[in-house]
């Protein structure tokens, strides 16, 4: 067992349909959904083909790191999966880890933008069980402008532009938060944006070519950060834009919020309105992505690391 572990961690999803109800009561913090709201999602995933396909994908980017961290430094690093909303939890993996006898654990969230509400909570998580054991955690804040990251997604979203009309505008996105959240002072939409203006200077965008837009915003009475890309999809309409690429930056897997929000829903907008779509490639596990997150891990350990 090596003594430095790596607790992977992402959003979670269910593996099957019986298990989308409890999925979603967890998402809610143990309240069930209401009949109607329940058929609505299961409804989504129908549309997409009865699942989605996180739960693989995950697992894939976890095998990708692994691989990449053995072929870097042999037999030092054990990556272990933790998830936010489906089993294994992330307290149950850390658990796991320090019973096993780890020193350390390097927390990386696959997702490339640091906020306190999201990443914040996963390696919160990560010390509430880490700590009173006396193991060192150790945490990728942020990845949004690493070098692997940005560069799969300007060479995606050169191909994508050169297949749309001209004047074609790109939208870079993120899974929307609580207006409160942002006006507290978080660093979400700055990290964003960082992605963007990255990528955008590989592409070779000019300032008026690419905006920041938001999407998937919880069904909740409070404000969410905006603009919606769907509203931005109407708005490109009135102004005689020709087309929409979405670059969905802030999501690193093909999961619901990329497959239906996107690819069903926002594509119909877009398409009701007479106007070209097209979203670029989620880098699920990108070998160069993947190698790129574990010489992260490596450098951050700032040592080498023993089995």
């Amino acid at each position: 067992m090596p003594s430095t572990a790596v607790l992977l961690m992402a959003y979670g999803t269910p593996r099957h349909p019986d298990e989308i109800e409890a999925y979603y009561t967890d998402i809610r913090r143990g309240r069930p959904p209401t009949p109607e709201a329940l058929a609505d999602l299961v409804a989504r995933y129908d549309a997409i083909g009865g699942i989605s396909p996180l739960a693989e994908l995950t697992e894939a980017q976890r095998d990708a790191l692994q691989a990449a961290l053995d072929e870097r430094s042999p037999g030092a690093y054990r990556v272990e999966l933790g998830l936010k909303h489906a089993d294994p939890k992330i307290e149950q993996t850390a658990s796991e880890l320090v019973a096993a006898g780890v020193s350390r654990i390097v927390g990386l969230v696959l997702a490339p933008h640091y906020s306190s509400y999201s990443i914040g909570q996963y390696l919160d998580r990560t010390r509430s069980v880490a700590d009173p054991a006396g193991v060192e955690v150790l945490a990728v804040d942020s990845w949004a402008t690493e070098e692997a990251f940005v560069d799969f997604i300007a060479n995606d979203l050169a191909q994508r532009r050169a297949a749309m009309p001209d004047g074609a505008h790109v939208w870079f996105t993120a899974h929307s938060l609580p207006q409160r959240i942002i006006d507290a002072g978080d660093p979400y939409p700055d990290e964003l944006t960082s992605t963007a203006d990255a990528v955008a200077a590989r592409v070779g965008l000019s300032p008026d070519e690419y905006s920041i837009a938001w999407q998937s915003a919880g069904r909740t009475p409070e404000p969410w950060l905006g603009p919606d890309v769907l509203d931005v999809i109407d708005d490109a309409a009135t102004r005689g834009v020709p087309g929409v690429i979405i670059s969905s930056v802030g999501f690193v897997a093909d999961h619901l919020e990329v497959l239906y929000d996107l690819d069903i829903e926002a594509r119909a907008r877009a398409e009701g309105h007479g106007l070209a779509f097209a979203r670029t490639a989620c880098v699920n596990a990108d070998p160069a992505v993947m190698g790129a997150l574990a010489q992260r891990v490596i450098d951050l350990c700032g040592d080498a690391a023993t089995p």
